[in-house]
Parts: C-alpha cells; structure tokens; sequence
C-alpha cells in the first residue's frame, strides 16, 4: 500500500504547509511546472519523488525529469503528462499515449484546474490536482493525497491551501 501526495503548478514555490501535507506520504508525484531545481531538490529530500517537466520548467529540469512518465505503482499502470487535457478533451500526446499503452490512472496539470474525472471509455482515473503555486489565475492552492492499494485507488483527498494571495502557515 502506497500513500500518494501529488501536486503540480508550483512554479518554484513551496511553503510548510505543503511539506506538512506531503510529510504524511510515501511518495510525492508532481505532475509539471516545478518552476526550479531547488524546489525538485526540497521534495526529493522530503520523500521519493516522480515527476514530469512542464512548459515552464528549464534545461536543468528537463535533464531530470522527463515531458512524460510511466510507472507502475503497486498494480497499477500510471501515466503522467503535464499538459495532458481530461476526458473527452485529451492533448493529442495523452491521446496518444492513453490509446496505446491503456494506463489505469492518467495525471496531468496545467490548467491550475482541480479535476477528478472517471474516464469510462477509457477505463482510467483522471486526476489534475490544480495548482500548489502562488501563480496563475487559479484563486485557491490545492494538491491531493490518495492511497493505491494493489489494483485500487482509494480514500482520495483534496487539499486546500488557502486562497493564492493568502499565504498561511
């Protein structure tokens, strides 16, 4: 059993609330737009992390961290683009990639939009955690934590941080 704390979107910044959130995990998965080295570096510290890189996320990044993973966890098949739509509005890479390879589980980010959406026609969980970040037009920071068990996906929670102007400790 794995305890999963997946954020994206943070842009270079983290505060001690998101180590609070992510300290209770077993691994940290960040799903692009990590924004620099140095925040990589803060989370692989804290607990293994997975990542993928993002729009924003420079040569340094890139070396480390690849514009998509796939991974299992568990048993469960997981695929991992930072800019990779949702359900019915898939980027053409996820497209692609969800068609060939069928993950259980497809994360992306982005969009600084918190969507948890069962793709029925796919046979996937989707998951965008929204944006961890203070930049971006998203109006409250969010990240989830959730727990793979085997082939199931369960007690998913969303985890608010606080309105993006608001910086509470």
């Amino acid at each position: 059993m794995m305890r999963i704390g997946l954020l994206s979107d943070t842009h270079g910044y983290l505060d001690d609330r998101i180590i609070t959130y992510l300290n209770e995990c077993d691994e940290i998965w960040h799903a692009g737009d990590i924004g620099n080295i140095d925040t990589a570096q803060k989370l692989s510290a804290l607990k293994p992390l997975r990542a993928v890189s993002g729009n924003i996320d420079g040569t340094e990044l890139r070396q480390d961290y690849p514009l998509q993973l796939r991974f299992v966890c568990e048993e469960v098949d997981v695929l991992m683009i930072h800019i990779g739509g949702y359900p019915g509005h898939y980027s053409p890479d996820a497209r692609k990639e969800i068609n060939s390879l069928a993950p259980k589980l497809f994360i992306s980010g982005h969009s600084h939009i918190l969507k948890v959406i069962y793709d029925s026609k796919h046979q996937l969980l989707h998951i965008n955690p929204g944006a961890a970040g203070i930049q971006g037009f998203h109006q409250v920071r969010t990240l989830i934590r959730f727990t793979i068990d085997k082939l199931i996906i369960k007690d998913l929670e969303v985890i608010e941080l606080g309105q993006k102007g608001i910086i509470s400790m």
